[in-house]
């Protein structure tokens, strides 16, 4: 087995009180616990936008095993944290009981509340973010213009916001729906050169539309603090195995591209207009309906699609050694049919949304 590209996974969480509504105690739990932001590569705990949420973020790792455990390890953080003013820290991307944000006191982040509106205002949602090592400028360019077909399967994969405000919103993934709403979010056109990948983010931010280049949301963009691409499209995963399980395919779907243009293979027909429709698709039923297939853009049944998906990554996860790991996760997540289902199931259980936030607190942290 080759040297292994290295991988690692940024978890948001909310923070809720006892009777699951979302509190902000994030900059009392950071104080409490003595972290005051994450240093490059530390791993520490981070606020995000709302007072209601802490982040996580594992060290860059090339095997699978210790990756999951970093995760783990950083929930466990986060609760630790949590606990220390009376919170629980919880893998939801969307609270499901009605909510009031508070945006944390950065200037940065009240000029972006200020300026954007209720967009900024209700952007209280949890992602999963994958950040895979590339070689280079040019090795991560090659690999955005490959890998957008496949990014609607992994949020299918991760869909954990069924619930709104309160309401069932008929979505398996309601954060992508909140998400989306941000100028800068969604699938790009193909690159071709790094010097045509930051022309884009610089004439972004010379339109004076968003603050700076950390508010070029992509799909799938170049880490602007890290050497990496950085997947941004998975709701923050309910169960730690399949925020795994996306790191694993995350990795193989880098390493699958980056050989293909190694090879002189050119990157597929983009078609932003079908990208984001599959997005909006996946988001829609995730893994209980049909999806967009990357092969024909035609409907098919999610785990055809999903299967898809692995047949493309197959050659990098054979040489990485996660075949067999991805295997057993996909089957974990077909089993519980994933964070939305399993939401859905245990308020049809209780009728009770306090009670669904009890139960996705234990699996958090399972």
């Amino acid at each position: 087995m080759t040297e292994q590209r290295t991988m690692g996974v940024e978890e948001e969480f909310l923070l809720v009180g006892e009777d699951g509504s979302p509190v902000a105690k994030a900059a009392e739990a950071l104080e409490a616990s003595g972290n005051v932001g994450r240093e490059t590569g530390t791993g520490a705990l981070e606020p995000e936008f709302m007072e209601e949420q802490l982040e996580t973020a594992t060290h860059p790792r090339s095997d699978l095993a210790g990756l999951a455990q970093e995760i783990r390890d950083g929930r466990a953080r986060a609760q630790v944290a949590a606990d220390r003013v009376g919170a629980r820290a919880v893998a939801l991307a969307t609270s499901p009981i009605r909510f009031t944000g508070t945006t944390v006191s950065r200037l940065r982040y009240l000029q972006a509340r200020e300026f954007f509106g209720i967009t900024a205002r209700e952007q209280l949602t949890s992602g999963c973010h994958v950040h895979v090592a590339v070689a280079d400028d040019d090795e991560g360019v090659a690999v955005l213009d490959r890998v957008g077909p496949w990014l609607s399967v992994l949020t299918a994969l991760s869909t954990n916001s069924p619930f709104w405000q309160g309401e069932d919103t008929s979505y398996a993934s309601f954060r992508s729906q909140v998400w989306a709403r941000w100028p800068t979010s969604g699938p790009t056109r193909p690159f071709g050169t790094p010097a045509e990948y930051h022309a884009a983010v610089d004439a972004l931010v010379e339109t004076g539309t968003i603050l700076d280049q950390n508010m070029v949301y992509f799909d799938a963009r170049l880490s602007p603090r890290y050497p990496t691409v950085e997947i941004r499209v998975a709701d923050v995963c309910l169960d730690p195995d399949t925020a795994t399980l996306l790191a694993a395919l995350a990795r193989g779907l880098v390493e699958t591209s980056a050989r293909a243009a190694a090879e002189g293979a050119p990157p597929p027909p983009s078609h932003p207009e079908l990208l984001r429709t599959a997005a909006w698709r996946a988001g829609r039923s995730g893994l209980a309906g049909e999806l967009v297939s990357p092969l024909t853009w035609r409907p098919a049944g999610a785990h055809d699609v999903v299967g898809q998906l692995v047949a493309h990554v197959r050659d990098a996860l054979v040489d990485a050694g996660d075949l067999e790991a991805v295997t057993d996760l996909l089957g974990r997540l077909w089993s519980t049919g994933g964070g939305a289902a399993q939401q859905r199931a245990w308020f049809a259980e209780s009728g009770d949304l306090h009670r669904v936030v009890e139960r996705a607190v234990e699996v958090t942290h399972s």
